[in-house]
């Protein structure tokens, strides 16, 4: 049986499928999966041994030039390839129109969430056949459910695991060393120390811990003996990256890094601390002990999900508010770092401190460094 998996954005939700393959190769071992998803996380599908092909589309791009992306064919192209197989089902596992469509162009029984479940219920247009799943779950038994109900099996619900083979997350060589204050080259005695990841980019502005915070965090996890990695995705990422990392001489500044490369310094680390963001949920699925910081957002839907994933969220009145623009009305939140006041923007990370951080995060990976 070849199955089409119609996943294609964002980096957490496509990691929040895999337990829902490794469910179905174990309850059907004749089953062969196909998966669409955006060129940028192209990597991730195929680090599951279930998963065969993994056809990459460009729905990010071509909207930024349509017209000259259909005159070159390569829409056409990627729906030539698309319908070069017949597929047993095709499941959209997003719930959106753009998912929907994707479904519908392919060859085979399409299957995904009714109107009443998905995201964008217009999506359910596309399918052949719909099922409900209820709003209240995380967004990983969300698709274990929908999966095992198209496919006529059962699942354990506390057992969760994505699947992930660290063996096809290989080619050491794009790793990238990483720069401690400008310098760099192999041999340097910051790769003697135990590592932890700062996952401090995020899409939202309101899903940003403030970087006064973040300085201060890595004072203290240099202070504990660790060396601290900071990945960046963009330019302003690699700026905050860089202020976070000044005068730290334990704080290492990256090399842009696939995500292969960012999933092998994970893999080395000892912990990763984060804010709400796709990465986070990589370390999940990897297995590493991480710490989240929630202020906006509703780590009961969609937080790091599975063993060790430690989640850090806000008292403030108004969160979670679940919005990109901070909605907060009530009087001005200002700490007080190193003899300097400052305004907690947004405000409801007030409540998660850099010192109180770091005690939580040694408790999650066993205590201090012996």
């Amino acid at each position: 049986m070849r199955i089409l998996i119609v996943k294609v954005s964002s980096l957490g939700d496509i990691i929040h499928t895999l337990p829902a393959v490794t469910d179905a190769a174990r309850a059907r071992k004749d089953v062969v999966f196909d998966w669409v998803v955006e060129e940028n996380f192209v990597e991730v599908p195929g680090w599951h041994p279930a998963v065969d092909q993994v056809i990459p589309v460009s729905i990010r791009r071509w909207r930024s030039n349509f017209l000259r992306t259909w005159f070159n064919r390569e829409v056409r192209a990627f729906r030539q390839r698309l319908q070069a197989e017949h597929y047993d089902l095709v499941i959209d596992a997003q719930g959106l129109i753009k998912s929907g469509i994707i479904s519908r162009m392919s060859k085979g029984l399409t299957i995904g969430l009714s109107n009443q479940t998905a995201r964008e219920p217009l999506s359910s247009l596309f399918y052949n056949q719909s099922y409900s799943v209820p709003w209240n779950g995380h967004a990983v038994d969300r698709v274990r459910q929908l999966f095992s109900r198209a496919l006529n099996y059962r699942y354990n619900r506390q057992l969760v695991d994505y699947g992930i083979d660290v063996s096809r997350i290989k080619d050491m060589k794009d790793m990238g060393h990483p720069s401690a204050n400008g310098m760099n080259g192999m041999g340097h005695p910051l790769d003697k120390l135990p590592s932890v990841l700062f996952l401090h980019g995020t899409t939202w502005a309101t899903k940003h811990w403030p970087d006064a915070y973040w300085r201060t965090l890595g004072e203290i996890a240099a202070d504990a003996g660790y060396r601290i990695l900071l990945p960046w995705g963009d330019e302003q990422e690699k700026r905050r990256a860089e202020l976070i990392a000044g005068g730290n001489v334990r704080a290492s500044v990256l090399e842009r890094q696939t995500l292969s490369g960012l999933a092998r310094h994970m893999l080395k680390a000892r912990g990763v601390i984060a804010v709400d963001t796709g990465l986070g949920h990589l370390a999940a699925a990897l297995g590493k002990p991480a710490l989240t910081l929630y202020g906006p957002t509703n780590p009961d839907l969609t937080g790091a999900f599975g063993p060790r994933q430690l989640h850090l969220t806000s008292n403030i009145e108004c969160a979670p508010c679940m919005k990109k623009n901070c909605i907060y009305q009530g009087p001005r939140v200002f700490d007080l770092l190193q003899d300097e006041s400052f305004e907690v923007r947004p405000p409801c990370f007030a409540a998660n401190k850099p010192a109180e951080v770091w005690r939580q995060f040694e408790q999650l990976i066993g205590g201090r460094i012996a």
